[in-house]
Parts: C-alpha cells; sequence; structure tokens
C-alpha cells in the first residue's frame, strides 16, 4: 500500500510538476510576447500616422484582451475544464458587470469619443468645469494637462454626459472684449482708440476686420464690444496685449473707464 501511495505521489508529481514549468514558463514568454505585440503594433500606427486618439485606445484594449487570453490558457494547461473556465468567466462577469457599471459606461464613453470624434489628442477642451489639453484618450479615462501643468484624469462617461468646448477645433478665434467707457466720452473717439489699439498687434488677423459696436447702456458707462481675430495658438498673447495697450490708450487720450464709487453724504443737524 505505501509504495503504490508512493508511486501514486510520484506520478502526480512529474505530471503537475511537468504542468506547472509548462504554464510558468508559457505565461512569462506569453507575457512577453503581449507586451512586444502592443510595441510593434504602436509603432506600427506611428507609421501609418493612425489618430493618436485612436491609438492609444487600440494600444490599451489589445493589451487587457490579450492577457487576459493568455490566462486563461495558462489555467488550461493547469487542467481546469474550459467548460468551468467559462462558466466561472460568464458568473464573474456579470457580478463585475453589475459592480463595474461606472467603469462600463466609461468604456462606452471611450468608443463614442473614438467614433464621433469631438476632440483628438492634443486638443484643449474644456469639459465639465474642467479644462486642459488632451494627452491621451484611454478606454476608461481621459487626460488633460492644464496650462499651469498639472495632470487631470477624467471618466470618459463625466466627458460624454457634458457638453464639450473644444477651442483647438478650428484654426482662428475670435478675441471678444467688453470696453466700457464715461458717458461724457466720444463714441467715436472711442472706436478709433479701439481700431488703432489693435492695428498695432502684429498677430491680430486682417481678415476679418478687427470690429468695435457699442453694445449697452449701462448704469453708468457704456460697453462697447471689441471684436478681432487671430490664430488659434495666439489667443491669449493677443488678449493680454489688447488689455493693456487699451488701458494706455484711454490714460493717453484721456477717456475714463468707470468703476464703482460709493458717495457718502453726512448731515451734521
Amino acid at each position: 500500500m505505501l509504495e503504490k501511495f508512493l508511486n501514486e505521489l510520484t506520478r502526480f508529481a512529474t505530471d503537475f510538476g511537468l504542468k506547472l514549468i509548462a504554464g510558468i514558463l508559457i505565461l512569462v514568454v506569453g507575457w512577453k510576447l503581449v507586451n512586444w505585440l502592443v510595441k510593434k503594433t504602436e509603432k506600427i500606427s506611428q507609421k501609418r500616422a493612425v489618430d493618436q486618439s485612436v491609438h492609444s485606445f487600440i494600444k490599451s484594449g489589445l493589451s487587457i484582451s490579450l492577457k487576459v487570453l493568455l490566462v486563461i490558457t495558462v489555467a488550461g494547461i493547469f487542467g481546469v475544464p474550459m467548460t468551468s473556465i467559462i462558466a466561472v468567466i460568464g458568473s464573474a462577469g456579470l457580478a463585475i458587470g453589475l459592480a463595474l457599471q461606472g467603469s462600463l459606461s466609461n468604456l462606452a464613453g471611450g468608443l463614442m469619443i473614438l467614433i464621433f470624434k469631438p476632440f483628438v489628442v492634443g486638443d484643449y477642451i474644456e469639459t465639465g468645469g474642467l479644462s486642459g489639453t488632451v494627452k491621451s484618450i484611454t478606454i476608461f479615462y481621459t487626460k488633460l494637462i492644464t496650462p499651469d501643468n498639472c495632470k487631470v484624469v477624467i471618466p470618459n462617461s463625466q466627458i460624454t454626459a457634458n457638453s464639450i468646448e473644444n477651442y483647438s477645433a478650428y484654426p482662428t478665434r475670435r478675441v471678444d472684449l467688453k470696453i466700457s467707457a464715461d458717458y461724457g466720452t466720444d463714441i467715436d473717439k472711442v472706436r478709433s482708440v479701439l481700431l488703432s489699439a489693435a492695428s498695432k498687434c502684429d498677430m491680430i488677423l486682417s481678415d476679418p476686420e478687427p470690429e468695435v459696436w457699442l453694445g449697452e447702456h449701462a448704469d453708468s458707462s457704456l460697453n462697447f464690444y471689441f471684436r478681432t481675430w487671430c490664430r488659434n495658438e495666439d489667443y491669449w498673447k493677443v488678449k493680454f496685449f489688447l488689455l493693456e495697450e487699451v488701458k494706455k490708450s484711454f490714460d493717453k487720450e484721456g477717456i475714463s473707464i468707470p468703476f464703482p464709487q460709493l458717495d457718502v453724504h453726512i448731515n451734521n443737524k
């Protein structure tokens, strides 16, 4: 009996040992092969100028799918019946699906971003009160870099559930300024000063031409709408230049910019 037990134990250890070695070998080699394949796909996408957002999505999706398939293969080598694996995957999938509804909605959001392309990598966007340059689009999250160099990670479902402002969608942008002047100021003089300020900036486009319109008769000021066009990448430079130049020009021409004041009357009786 002891001899039989030892023989069975030796046979089991030999069979299981071979399976264990084979499984570990396949897992290690397969893992490295998957990483190599993902990198190879990345290089091919770059050579074929595939859109960066599509490239990031495919990269993460391919990596996860192949690694899951590899783990299932190794489990089969260890002798786990495929029917059991499929049943476990089905049950786990149902449980995970219920537990990770948010993640699944993020996946759906990522697919919508990939298909409809409201923005691509490199665009400057604003959504849900957050703004920045799109760094990457993955299957669950979109990463932004803010102007002050902070990373913002936004779930894809949150992006698709909100409105999206894409400031990089077109090559030009309009700079809108509301400039206030005292009621006693000549309207034509204000218009001339503002247009003169615009002519001093080489980054402002001549077509469409800069415009100045009297837009409001406010409580204590005349509000002018000052509109100029520039290239997308020059927007902030143009805006800051005009704000500074308008103030200097108004001071030089004696044009007053109204500001809130409080008059206190003391009645000495």
